[in-house]
């Protein structure tokens, strides 16, 4: 099978080759898919970077969909043909930027989902539920979602919205619509930012939510809310220290994909949707590289396979 994956840590744009692999054997409890769609994330290229530094070589591809092609011992209620979706293991030789893919934790697809839009939401949803409940936020607060033209913040925004909070965020033209359709109030990056959410909520908010740590926009957060703590940030800990900021790394406990079920049924029956901006052949995968680090992709980047 094809896969996309490296032998040495580095820039993935010197790392990654297209590779010819054997297929891998699903282990008890595990599933094998032929890939259809890959959803791609910038956590892909800090594996290449060393993040979660392991065993050589390994695959890029943390999220999937596509049709099951193999079952491993004590495998029930799916079978061959079987259109599934889910987070793919990335600790392997090959993950699911590949012809062929394993999964541990997986989910039908239902009708009305294609692939593409399957793929796109495990990274997305589980990372934005894990965080808005480290962050306690429930019916009745007003929440900030810093970033919400970014595929976890707009996650977030729907959520936090569907838990009955009032969200207000930041996003840019692309999303504003769709997040206002919803109920969601939307004001502009840049500078000025914590002034003009303060003038939305009528004072500071009670909770914010970083979803864009690359906009470097932390100590604005901070002047949205009454104490730092009341920011969480999905970015790495060390600025949030500075700041007095939670992090989502430290607080632990990872995405919550036990979720993605309920939000794969919104999304077939249009309640729920992680925008996919584009999609690639996975040999084209140097363009998906560059516009990812451009920030400007305004939505999920997909390979498709298969």
């Amino acid at each position: 099978m094809r896969t996309l994956r490296f032998h040495t840590y580095g820039d993935p744009a010197d790392v990654l080759r297209i590779e010819d692999a054997e297929p891998p054997r699903p282990g008890p409890g595990q599933i094998r898919v032929a890939v259809t769609a890959c959803g791609l994330n910038p956590a892909d290229w800090g594996l290449c970077g060393g993040l979660f530094a392991g065993d050589l070589p390994r695959g890029i591809g943390l999220e999937v969909s596509g049709t099951v092609d193999a079952v491993g011992d004590g495998v029930t209620g799916v079978g061959i043909g079987d259109p599934v979706f889910g987070p793919a293991p990335f600790t392997g030789p090959t993950a699911g930027a590949s012809e062929q893919a394993l999964l541990d934790i997986w989910f039908p697809r239902p009708r009305g989902l294609d692939t593409a839009g399957a793929a796109a939401l495990p990274m997305a949803v589980g990372t934005a539920y894990a965080a808005l409940d480290a962050l306690g936020v429930d019916s009745g607060h007003t929440v900030l979602i810093h970033g919400a033209g970014t595929t976890t913040g707009h996650a977030a925004a729907q959520i936090a919205a569907g838990r009955g909070a009032r969200v207000i965020a930041t996003a840019g033209e692309t999303h504003a619509a769709a997040l206002r359709d919803i109920g969601v109030e939307v004001t502009g990056y840049g500078d000025g930012m914590a002034r003009r959410v303060t003038e939305l909520a009528g004072g500071p908010v009670e909770l914010a939510l970083d979803t864009a740590p690359f906009s470097n926009a932390l100590a604005e957060l901070v002047r949205t809310v009454k104490a730092p703590e009341h920011v969480l940030t999905v970015g790495g800990p060390e600025p949030a220290r500075e700041l007095g900021v939670r992090s989502a790394l430290d607080i632990g406990g990872g995405p919550r994909y036990d979720v993605l079920g309920t939000f794969g049924r919104l999304a077939a029956e249009g309640r729920f949707a992680i925008p996919v901006s584009r999609t690639f052949s996975l040999e084209d995968w140097p363009a998906a590289l560059e516009l990812s680090r451009s920030h400007r992709a305004r939505g999920k980047l997909v390979l498709r396979l298969g």
